[in-house]
């Protein structure tokens, strides 16, 4: 059962290499959690990992 003050998550998948990416790239995916090739991790979705997400699309995708 659900209530009223549960944060809603979302799960983020780190599918293509950070290899040859700008530094600023390799921050954001250190920064989400992310250690291995095709790890999934689950945060909470709130702006600011929404807009570390809209950095790097190219490299992390949403999993439902």
């Amino acid at each position: 059962m659900a209530d009223a003050n549960t944060i809603a998550k979302i799960k983020l998948q780190y599918h293509r290499s950070k290899i040859c990416t700008p530094t600023k790239h390799k921050l954001v995916i250190k920064g989400l959690g992310f250690t291995r090739l095709n790890q999934i991790v689950e945060r909470e979705d709130t702006p600011s990992i929404r807009g570390m997400v809209a950095k790097v699309p190219h490299l992390v995708r949403f999993v439902d």
